[in-house]
């Protein structure tokens, strides 16, 4: 199997040892203790189940600082993205050398790691600047990503951290919530050799469907992962558990026994287009897969991005700094001449009104009113699912 990033076996940071994991709860109630963001919440649970291995815990601003400028930590390991435990207020946990990480997320706030605390920094405006701008490209306030980054505070706490529960990821989606322990074992379970992951944080539509038929069949893959965003999405995203049934689904029907996972992971995403992209790939290598799909504006928002900058920042990483490949793809689309999907840039004959083309805002308005999308944008069966949800929120 594939191996992790940055090490030779992976290196979840959850406490699986049951007498170890009672004393460190024992040990956290008489900690000094924080409340963390929602979005360092979800680094530590990544964390816990091996997706940003080999990393052990939270960055100090120098490492963040590297990784946003070049994509390493000052130590040489490939990270394209800063992790950092950011606080608005740290004075309950100055002079501390272990504290408490509280979940924001989850109701009475309870510990959801313990930190080594290395060092309490203070972030600069101009550190933060930079940070937001090579991370997301930009520093507009209203792109949701660069909003969240910024209102977390300035206060950098850094260190290794012990987790001690996977926040409400896995109890709230317990059939889907995986750690990439989990995936890897499951792989090898199957006895698959090659596998595809598919990223999503919406339903997956015909298009989707067949975009992962095609990747598994170009690269002879026996595996399809299909990793399912669990974490805080922008307003007017389909719930997870929606998006779970449909793809669910989807796979029942449309896909051959035991040649598809469908499984989701804790984590708020940062919609940072390219830089995120590559972060989707790290952890995809790190639960087994051998590929992963890269389509058009992945993990971008509004206009941020150029169409292909999430596949083309892929080629200015140094050469054998991620073992994982990248399945290239572009939009995908119904052929009205061909009658069936096609990569739209492998149609080059075609012209617009020869694709069947629906925009988001169209398919919400047209399941809204229960009108099912034509069979050649969606499956019936999952255009009722998500029908049945856009009709519960008239009630």
């Amino acid at each position: 199997m594939i191996k992790p990033h940055g090490s030779d076996s992976l290196n979840p940071l959850f406490v699986y040892d049951t007498a170890q994991h009672d004393a460190l709860s024992k040990e956290a109630e008489g900690l000094p203790s924080v409340m963390i963001s929602s979005a360092a919440a979800g680094n530590a649970v990544m964390m816990a189940g091996g997706y940003f291995n080999p990393l052990t815990g939270f960055m100090n601003v120098a490492d963040a600082m590297s990784c946003a400028e070049k994509m390493f930590t000052t130590s040489g390991l490939f990270f394209p993205v800063p992790v950092l435990n950011l606080v608005e207020n740290a004075d309950a946990v100055k002079g501390a050398t272990r504290i408490a990480l509280r979940d924001p997320n989850v109701d009475g706030n309870p510990v959801l790691a313990i930190q080594d605390v290395e060092s309490i920094e203070t972030v600069s405006a101009e550190q933060m600047a930079t940070m937001t701008q090579k991370v997301y490209g930009t520093d507009d306030s209203e792109h949701p990503g660069v909003a969240a980054f910024n209102a977390h505070g300035s206060i950098a706490i850094a260190g290794p951290i012990q987790v001690l529960n996977f926040s409400y990821f896995q109890t709230e989606f317990p059939d889907t919530f995986r750690t990439a322990v989990e995936i890897r074992n499951e792989i090898s379970e199957h006895g698959w050799k090659k596998v595809v992951a598919f990223q999503t944080r919406n339903p997956m539509h015909l298009a989707h469907e067949e975009l992962c038929h095609m990747a598994m069949d170009r690269l002879g893959c026996d595996g399809l992962v299909i990793h399912m965003l669990l974490g805080k999405l922008k307003p007017g995203d389909i719930p997870a558990p929606v998006r779970d049934d449909a793809i669910r689904k989807m796979v029942e029907l449309y896909f051959p026994a035991n040649s598809a996972m469908v499984t989701g992971y804790g984590f708020d995403m940062l919609y940072a287009g390219p830089r995120e992209a590559v972060l989707h790939a790290l952890f995809r290598q790190n639960m087994g897969a051998t590929h992963f799909i890269i389509g058009r504006d992945h993990a971008g928002v509004g206009d941020y991005y150029g169409a292909f900058e999430a596949q083309e920042i892929f080629e200015t990483i140094p050469a054998g700094t991620m073992e994982i490949e990248i399945f290239k793809a572009d939009h995908t689309a119904y052929s009205k001449k061909l009658d069936k999907v096609v990569m739209m840039c492998e149609a080059p004959d075609h012209k617009k009104e020869d694709f069947v083309l629906l925009s988001g805002t169209k398919v919400r308005e047209m399941l809204g009113k229960g009108i099912a999308p034509p069979p050649e944008f969606s499956r019936p069966e999952v255009a009722k699912i998500l029908m049945d949800y856009y009709q519960s929120l008239k009630g």
